[in-house]
């Protein structure tokens, strides 16, 4: 093969790459009806793998600064509390790996937070605060990614370049018969409905 075709083609091959790669990047999120998510309204955050617990909810809290903690139901019957999510660029529809802000109806913003009980394990709680994409909100920024054939919610925030931020899944922590959500190694596999 010559060398001018060859690197014709190779350039192809790289464009292609990134154009597939471009586009699953911007895939809108699809709830459990095949519709995309949008911003303004309100959806429950299922587990796909039943029969471990029910929706995400919230739960008190003793020893942190926040008076709650996200957690997961654990009936496995309840969808528990309805979630909105708003993108940092204040787009209407939600999309795969983008920076959003989540937040139950009734309470504030997800963040990621410290725990003085187990000081190794960052959950979440909601103590976040809303929009200002930044050094100061770093932690209230989590995304959405494609896992298998369902999705998962991943704490990795692009919204301050220069931060230094420990990135991860986002599981369940079991402890004291609560279901904490948690940067986890294992994914907590979820689906979106209409609430």
């Amino acid at each position: 093969m010559s060398s001018p075709l060859y690197l014709v083609l190779l350039f192809v091959v790289f464009i292609s790459h990134r154009g597939a790669t471009t586009e699953a990047a911007n895939e809108p999120v699809i709830d459990v009806y095949g519709k995309r998510l949008q911003s303004g309204i309100s959806y429950y955050i299922l587990p796909v793998v039943r029969g471990r617990g029910g929706g995400l909810t919230v739960s008190e809290s003793e020893n942190t600064t926040c008076p709650r903690i996200v957690t997961q139901d654990q009936s496995k019957d309840s969808k528990g509390l309805p979630v909105d999510f708003t993108p940092y660029d204040k787009s209407r529809t939600i999309r795969v790996s983008t920076d959003l802000n989540f937040e139950f109806s009734l309470f504030t913003i997800w963040k990621l937070d410290s725990s003085e009980e187990t000081p190794n394990q960052l959950f979440i709680s909601t103590c976040g605060v809303s929009g200002n994409p930044g050094q100061k909100t770093v932690s209230n920024w989590f995304k959405i990614d494609k896992f298998e054939d369902a999705y998962k919610i991943v704490f990795c925030p692009s919204v301050c370049n220069f931060c230094k931020v420990r990135c991860g899944d986002i599981g369940v922590f079991v402890k004291d018969g609560k279901r904490r959500l948690a940067l986890s190694d294992v994914p907590l596999k979820v689906m979106f409905k209409k609430a």
